[in-house]
């Protein structure tokens, strides 16, 4: 019963031909950042920085896998092409842009049940939407991709996670991240992904 929110949001993400959100983040320290963030099977993502870093845009090519940085926006030059894993558009945590997408999140979820427990889901709202909010964390010692214990919650009508909130083994918050205004299978101009 408790992981049938988990369940259901990664079978609807299955279908999902694209999203975007506003990435609005907080770590533990107090940084802010706020990214427009854009995602189409089987991997497109295009992130557009508003704060900080404002103007910059990353995209992901899956086919190429490659990320094109564009660091004065799509309109300007220099344009260059660099490996995900290339240490300058790693965010300070480490996260790399190919794997910043809901299914990695959900995957990472997945893998921390695997190793621990989740709490019965609660019915609840975020910035005015029906949500479910679980928590799902693992035994002592284990850890995904730096992460104990996620708290999670669902819009209740589409199941996409719209707020998360990760913490470390010690009870520390590491990140809170809002996604409440998602818009799902989003129709994206022609070149959006390749200006």
């Amino acid at each position: 019963m408790a992981t049938d929110p988990l369940d259901t949001a990664a079978a609807r993400f299955r279908t999902l031909e694209s999203y975007r959100v506003t990435l609005r983040t907080v770590d533990a320290a107090g940084e802010r950042m706020v990214i427009r963030y854009a995602w189409r099977r089987p991997g497109w993502i295009r992130m557009d920085f508003v704060d900080p870093h404002g103007g910059t845009v990353m995209i992901h090519d899956p086919h190429a896998r490659r990320v094109r940085l564009l660091p004065f926006g799509p309109d300007h030059l220099p344009a260059l092409s660099l490996s995900p894993d290339n240490r300058l558009i790693r965010s300070p945590r480490g996260h790399r842009v190919d794997h910043s997408d809901v299914g990695t999140l959900l995957a990472n979820l997945a893998e921390l049940l695997a190793h621990g427990s989740a709490s019965v889901p609660a019915d609840t709202k975020v910035a005015g939407r029906p949500a479910t909010v679980i928590e799902i964390g693992a035994v002592a010692g284990v850890s995904v991709a730096g992460v104990h214990r996620y708290r999670v919650w669902f819009a209740q009508d589409t199941r996409f996670p719209l707020k998360v909130q990760s913490f470390d083994e010690n009870g520390g918050l590491i990140e809170i991240v809002d996604m409440s205004d998602a818009e799902l299978d989003v129709v994206f101009p022609e070149r959006f992904f390749t200006p």
